[in-house]
């Protein structure tokens, strides 16, 4: 597995990677990974890569002034490892000079899916995604970039910037992977106290119920109104639990019979701002 610091070294070692027409997939990370990164690395084999790189970025431009970019959990030795051990080919670990280097004045703004929701708790996220993410997609040349499906809105505004850009790279998304008792894997969740990490998967089991509801018909607005009610029982500060359009993250109030419908949710529990969503109908 090569490990590439700066950019001519991964030049070099992509160009190398695809000689002779092989296909590139690449898994954007910011590190301290977990059973859902590696998920990733194989999602991408499996759809016909031949070989997968990684990157590894703490990207400052998806932290706001709310957001505390030095408390991001990271953990060099043990990525490295869980990605060779996961059969990785390639891993980008650039500074930040070697991403924004000194008069970087170029960010990308995607309309459209970034409206509302992670939009508005974290103003300029999505700009500094769709950016490291532009960014990645032209250092590396990969003709795939996988994708957890946890981070729904994030998918889309990728989605929606590579289509937008004409950027050659196939968006791959994976299903979310869950602990046992259902809570998605999140670098975060390391915070959790242990009281605080028997009590997430309530989250789950909340949004699976509204879900049940609106899809058998019941009412929109009381159906979210009443996991709002029982997250908060059960002692979540929420931030969110909406049904919208899959594709475009706009709000619905009626249940849809035209296209995929989607449940998003955050919700603080403790210090931790757990984020999920799940498929209705």
């Amino acid at each position: 597995m090569q490990i590439c610091r700066d950019l001519p070294s991964l030049r070099a070692a992509t160009a190398a990677l695809r000689a002779d027409g092989q296909r590139l997939a690449i898994v954007p990370t910011m590190g301290a990974l977990h059973d859902g990164h590696l998920a990733l690395v194989a999602a991408a084999r499996a759809a016909g890569a031949d070989a997968v790189s990684a990157s590894i970025f703490v990207n400052p431009l998806q932290f706001n002034a709310n957001e505390d970019l030095s408390r991001y959990p990271r953990d060099e030795a043990g990525d490295l490892a869980k990605l060779k051990a996961a059969g990785c080919d390639l891993v980008w670990m650039p500074p930040v000079e070697a991403m924004y280097p000194p008069g970087s004045a170029t960010v990308i703004e995607v309309g459209g899916p970034s409206a509302g929701w992670e939009g508005d708790a974290r103003p300029g996220h999505f700009r500094g995604v769709a950016t490291v993410c532009c960014k990645l997609f032209q250092q590396s040349q990969a003709e795939i970039a996988a994708f957890g499906e946890k981070d729904w809105q994030q998918l889309q505004v990728v989605t929606r910037m590579v289509a937008d850009l004409d950027i050659p790279i196939r968006i791959l998304p994976v299903a979310t992977v869950r602990e046992a008792d259902g809570l998605a894997m999140s670098s975060r969740n390391r915070f959790l106290s242990a009281e605080e990490r028997a009590t997430a998967p309530v989250l789950l089991r909340v949004m699976t119920a509204a879900a049940t509801a609106i899809a058998g018909g019941a009412a929109v607005a009381a159906a979210l109104d009443d996991g709002l009610a029982r997250l908060r029982a059960a002692g979540f500060e929420p931030d969110y639990l909406a049904l919208v359009e899959a594709e475009t993250l706009k709000p619905l109030t009626a249940r849809r019979a035209d296209g995929p419908m989607r449940l998003v949710a955050a919700a603080r529990l403790g210090t931790v701002r757990l984020l999920d969503n799940i498929p209705v109908g």
